[in-house]
């Protein structure tokens, strides 16, 4: 279970400017609103409450089809906790799932599972300050399913057992789940949070609580806060799906009227954070912090969008954020970056306040030079605001998103829905639907000029209510700046000399001229995939899949043989670099910010890699923006740029990335792992400032050349919304034309997870935290039965893990296992159990592990646990063979590894041939323990 906490933990987790236009209306400052007509309903919700306060929307959507979404939402969160409930908010989402009136214990975890539904990808739940909200993804072509589906809901929302002897195995889970969070970001937040909330009642509610309450609160303690809260005037029911809305209705009607409201009913207060009229300013530090941060926020109250006000007022926010974020993207461009990282929006913040945030992440002994760059960007556009030209392109780029969210309306997915429906419960967030929302902003966007968008982005980018956080690592602290330091940073910022913003734009074509075509030479069809294989002149290998999943997408990808493996160990830093420099460089003659300018308003992506042993490219576009789609892929084969300042700034970027890493904790791990699972070959360790220096531009843009220089080794795959017939002509002229000339194969370069038993532990950090992985490995036999056992393995062992080490041993939070395969360069497995435990159960929980892979291997899988798993695949494999990124991957991964593709259509057939037994050969050929690494990362000694 997740904990839904809206908090700056670093800069990237400020909230970022919406690219959606369709359900991602965002909230206008108060000063800009005025009075407007309210916005309608979407005439297809089937909303209602009933007598006992209790509120239901029901929508029909056949998106997957035979699925429905089902979410119950609870307006109580940890806001409403007393100070001895503090966590117990949270710690109900738990309960809930530990037993109620008609599943008691785990019965419903076990219910679900056998009907197909995960726990945790499918079966979820989160607390917030305010709310706490329930997901149960369900089958409707099984009756009984979605019945007892709705009974569940209805359990949740009055009728959990709180067992106390399941509370008391609970509070191990939970403790772990805090632990989780523990590290240098936490410790900094404790110290800020105060500040930001401005000392309001949030800043004491933290959702995950007080170790102190969650070990030693009593079982009538966590009843009350139950039996208060939880009642049906602060509860809704969400349904969307392939239903019959009316029997739905029906069904809401007979199972939730009974629910009771309290006889002492106690006013929900409606909490927030009260704005103070002045600044305040904070700098926090800690010795596992790598990075230095800054981060500005302005805040101001919200408006919930309930008029056309709103809505017009959410546009200009949004086209602002868009402008702000390509100016900044701009900086980061420069040779000399003046950030690591920086960036600016205006976004909703929480408890009925929105923020404007500035960020910064600062090179190595650069703040200030990284501050007054991210501020001074702030200042220009208060000074002149934006240009002609980028509002235009950002019109453009905002249409053409909302313009294909319309098209896509009869298949978007019931998911989308249901978080809309999510905000209209919490916050009364108007949902008018994207019929209503295509044609108001088609006829508004045209009205908005640069006046309307300074003037509100100027309204929010003020001096008041500003609060600035500064994070660092603790050798720093003595050279942080204080709060009079950053005033005069404003006030230098200020009082400069700013130039006005100079859009540079490039007006020629992206292709010179077009290429000259290539022949389609040979054509084979597969009825039962639905594919044709195209053989074009140069000997590009195609294969195109067609589908009606999405109405304006077409996804695709190519590989060719080679990669790095062909190059030394002294070049393979730039050989490993190179697709990643030149995708940033730009193409043809167009430079990198020149590019995106150009592709601002077109739904055209485009990306090259190089892999250890393929190169190729990855893309999707929509079908108007197919034909750009292709030029670029044709340009990235034939005229890669080499951008010396791009290169520099990256390079830059990465070194001053690297400065502290040594001092992260999870980094150290995560290397040492690389290192000992490649066997401390040059190309598994982790990155190094040397290895960065080993990175040569002109080496990197001679190997991305020759590696892109043949296309007649390349395997493109097409799926989606397209006419073969129709996009013939156009592969002819932009694959057709590629250059061809040798064939090439990749190498062996021997590195593989060693063998024998290695045991190692690495000694970093300081809270009370250890991380394991044990890891599996050997050589293997690459075939469906193999790869479909081992990853039946997986999920049962996966299974038997959480009954063991969650429920039974409450040790772990969320165990995992990782399985893989490959056929290349040689027959190889490897099978990794990690979780996350307190230190003093590291040995037990390994133990636990080992004892559970031994039951399998001794007495094979359990026919339960093997139904589960097939019940789960079959369901899973019924949703994904209606999506095009499924099919992508499933298609390109059997043309790669040169196995037939057919093998999906017989799947549920070996899913039938599992057995008790056949796993059990499984676990003891792959999880015989004569290759086992066992890595762990515990806490300095002290």
């Amino acid at each position: 279970m997740k904990i839904n906490i809206y908090i700056l933990l670093l800069a990237g987790s400020i909230l970022p400017a919406s690219n959606s236009a369709f359900a991602q209306v965002k909230k206008p400052a108060a000063a800009t609103a005025k009075p407007g007509v309210l916005l309608p309903m979407d005439p297809a919700i089937k909303t209602g409450k009933l007598a006992n306060g209790f509120t239901y929307y029901i929508r029909k959507n056949t998106e997957p089809k035979n699925r429905a979404q089902l979410y119950l939402v609870v307006k109580a969160g940890s806001i409403l906790e007393t100070d001895q409930q503090q966590g117990l908010a949270h710690f109900m989402e738990h309960m809930s799932f530990n037993g109620t009136r008609h599943y008691p214990k785990n019965e419903l975890v076990n219910y679900l599972q056998k009907s197909g539904i995960r726990f945790g990808a499918d079966l979820n739940a989160y607390t917030s300050f305010d709310e706490t909200v329930y997901q149960l993804p369900l089958p409707t072509d099984s009756a009984d399913v979605f019945k007892n589906g709705i009974q569940i809901m209805r359990d949740w929302a009055q009728d959990a057992s709180l067992d106390p002897s399941e509370i008391d195995k609970e509070r191990g889970v939970v403790l772990e789940e805090k632990r989780l969070g523990k590290g240098a970001q936490q410790r900094m937040q404790n110290k800020y949070l105060p500040m930001i909330f401005n000392g309001s009642r949030y800043s004491t509610r933290i959702p995950i609580g007080t170790e102190e309450v969650l070990k030693n609160f009593k079982p009538e303690t966590i009843r009350q806060f139950y039996q208060t809260w939880y009642r049906p005037d602060l509860e809704a029911l969400i349904v969307v799906g392939d239903i019959n809305v009316a029997q739905v209705e029906q069904m809401i009607k007979q199972k939730f009227s009974d629910l009771k409201t309290p006889a002492k009913e106690q006013q929900r207060t409606k909490y927030s954070i009260p704005l103070i009229d002045k600044n305040q300013f904070m700098a926090v530090t800690d010795k596992e912090f790598p990075v230095t941060v800054a981060q500005i926020l302005i805040k101001h109250p919200s408006v919930t969008i309930k008029t056309t006000t709103d809505m017009r007022n959410s546009i200009i926010r949004t086209l602002g954020n868009q402008m702000i974020s390509a100016r900044y993207s701009e900086l980061s461009k420069q040779a000399n970056p003046p950030f690591i990282q920086g960036g600016s929006s205006i976004g909703d913040f929480m408890a009925g306040l929105d923020i404007a945030s500035t960020f910064v992440v600062a090179r190595p002994g650069e703040l200030e030079k990284g501050f007054k760059a991210a501020v001074t960007e702030i200042e220009r556009i208060k000074k002149y605001g934006f240009t002609q030209s980028e509002l235009d392109r950002a019109k453009e780029a905002y249409m053409t998103n909302l313009e294909n969210a319309y098209r896509e309306r009869d298949k978007t997915k019931s998911e989308s829905y249901v978080q809309e429906y999510v905000q209209l419960f919490l916050n009364g967030e108007a949902s008018p639907g994207i019929a209503y929302e295509y044609d108001f902003n088609k006829k508004a966007i045209s009205s908005i000029t640069l006046a309307d968008v300074n003037t509100y982005d100027k309204s929010y980018f003020i001096d008041t209510n500003r609060d600035v956080i500064i994070m660092a690592p603790e050798k720093d602290a003595a050279n942080l700046p204080t709060e009079a330091t950053i005033n005069k940073w404003f006030s230098d910022v200020q009082k400069d000399s700013l130039k006005a913003y100079v859009d540079d734009v490039n007006t020629k074509p992206l292709m010179a001229a077009k290429p000259t075509p290539g022949k389609i030479v040979a054509e084979v069809k597969d009825p039962k995939l639905g594919t044709t294989k195209l053989t074009l002149s140069n000997g590009v290998q195609v294969y195109l899949k067609p589908t009606d999943f999405k109405n304006d997408e077409i996804q695709f990808n190519a590989f060719s043989p080679g990669g790095t493996s062909l190059y030394s160990d002294a070049d393979f830093q730039s050989a490993d670099n190179a697709s990643g420099i030149i995708a940033r460089s730009g193409l043809g003659d167009y430079n990198a910010v020149q590019l995106t300018k150009y592709l601002a308003g077109k739904q055209a992506f485009v990306s090259p890699y190089i892999g250890e042993r393929t190169e190729g490219i990855n893309g999707f576009a929509t079908p108007k923006d197919f034909e750009t789609a292709l030029q670029l892929v044709n340009l990235y084969f034939t005229a890669p740029r080499k951008d010396s300042s791009i290169f520099l700034s990256t390079i830059t970027k990465a070194k001053a990335g690297l400065q502290n890493r040594s001092d992260d904790p999870n980094s150290v791990f995560s290397d040492t792992v690389s290192a000992v699972l490649g066997n401390y070959n040059i190309r598994s360790t982790g990155p190094s400032l040397q290895k960065i220096e080993n990175i040569d531009l002109n080496k990197a843009y001679s190997i991305y050349k020759e590696r892109f220089a043949d296309a007649g080794d390349f395997t493109f795959t097409f799926v989606g919304s397209f006419d073969p017939e129709k996009i013939k002509p156009l592969l002819e002229m932009y694959l057709g034309s590629l250059p061809s000339g040798k064939k090439e194969e990749a190498k062996n370069l021997g590195i593989h997870i060693p063998a024998g038993k290695i045991s190692k532990t690495v000694y970093k950090g300081q809270e009370a935290k250890a991380t394991v992985r044990l890891v599996f490995s050997g050589e293997y036999q690459f075939n469906e039965t193999n790869n479909n056992l081992l990853s039946a393995l997986s999920e049962v062992l996966q299974i038997k893990l959480i009954e063991r080490l969650r429920e039974e041993e409450s040790g772990v939070y969320s165990p995992s296992i990782h399985e893989s395969y490959a056929k290349y360069p040689t027959n190889r497995y490897s099978f990794i159990v990690s979780f996350s435990c307190g230190p003093e159960n590291v040995d037990k929980l390994i133990a636990a592990t080992l004892d559970e892979i031994n039951k399998i291997k001794q007495n094979g899988a359990q026919q339960t646990d093997i139904n589960k798993y097939i019940a789960e695949e079959t369901r899973t494999t019924e949703t994904q063979l209606k999506e095009n990124d499924f099919w992508l991957g499933y298609l390109s991964n059997q043309y790669e590894t040169n196995e037939n593709p057919e093998y999906i259509l017989s799947y549920s057939d070996y899913l039938k041939k599992l057995s008790p037994q056949n796993l059990k050969e499984a676990a003891n050929t792959y999880l015989s323990g004569s290759n086992f690494i066992q890595l762990v990362l515990m806490p300095e000694k002290k």
